[in-house]
């Protein structure tokens, strides 16, 4: 049986603040609201843990299955590639938390946000969605992130969804402009997706995974890093203006060297195995600044 160290290293706990900030990025925005719930955005965030988990696991089983985790990868050997968790045993913790990720999403429905049957089955079908995605990804006949889908679905899931989705279950309203913090969160998070392609661009082209990075080549990878990090300031920027918050729902911009400071140290790395430390660099810091973006607006309301 699999040792508890082994099943920490496949959870891959450095992926979970990244998923906990678009959670945090949408409760902060809604907590200026009227109406507020707490309750609704801490039962998204134990939702979005499991999910997160659910497809670190499902990851690491598709990927060996698939032959792309191998001697050559450069990442982290994943678990179930190097033995100390066998596939069976996988499968089984993949059904535990889509399990929990079901019941953890169906209580945030029906208890923290106490919607209306007709937004309550929309959030159905939605955390339906996002558990078939997070297997989905890497498991299956055509896995959707072979195909380079994957920096589309976490812009959609961990961007639009995690925040925008937070947002309307703790206020039972919508506003538009959270679009733009929404995008902000994607991109950053589809920057992390792209700096892990950008890592095991060689090994995934030699083995058939098609990522963004593969397609497009290493040159325009990076260029495309350059973009997921650096738009979501002028997104967040725009949102500021548009909601007209006092000049302190700028200090978010004073976080904006240390984004540019790793950017420039991603375009000097010559070895692709030196790329693994910014990802959970970009992770970090984009929780860093999802709490200074949203404190500065609480702090003002």
């Amino acid at each position: 049986m699999a040792s508890f160290r082994s099943w920490v290293k496949a959870a891959r706990l450095r992926t979970l603040p990244l998923a906990l900030a678009s959670i945090a990025l949408g409760g902060f925005i809604a907590a200026v609201h009227p109406y507020f719930s707490l309750t609704a955005v801490l039962l998204a965030a134990v939702t979005t843990l499991f999910l997160q988990i659910l497809s670190n696991l499902a990851n690491d089983y598709g990927d060996s299955k698939s032959g792309i985790d191998n001697e050559k990868r450069v990442g982290p050997r994943r678990t179930v590639q190097s033995g100390e968790i066998k596939p069976t045993e996988m499968k089984t913790a993949v059904i535990l938390f889509a399990a929990l990720s079901l019941i953890s999403g169906l209580a945030l429905i029906v208890f923290g946000a106490n919607l209306s049957l007709l937004n309550s089955l929309i959030f159905l079908a939605l955390g339906l969605s996002a558990i078939i995605a997070a297997i989905k990804y890497t498991v299956g006949k055509n896995p959707y992130g072979y195909a380079g889908l994957g920096d589309l679905f976490v812009y959609l899931f961990f961007g639009l969804l995690g925040v925008g989705g937070t947002y309307f279950l703790a206020t039972k309203s919508w506003d538009f402009t959270i679009l733009l913090p929404a995008s902000a969160m994607g991109l950053l998070s589809a920057g992390v997706l792209n700096l892990n392609n950008m890592r095991d661009l060689v090994n995934d082209k030699l083995n058939g995974k098609n990522t963004v990075a593969v397609k497009i080549g290493a040159r325009a990878a990076l260029i495309y890093h350059t973009f997921l990090v650096l738009l979501p300031f002028l997104l967040l920027f725009i949102y500021v203006l548009l909601t007209q918050f006092e000049p302190k729902a700028f200090a978010f911009l004073l976080l904006l060297p240390l984004f540019i400071f790793d950017l420039w140290k991603i375009a000097n790395t010559n070895e692709a195995r030196k790329l693994d430390p910014f990802l959970k660099k970009l992770a970090l810091k984009t929780l860093l600044l999802t709490l200074v973006f949203g404190i500065s607006l609480v702090l003002q309301s």
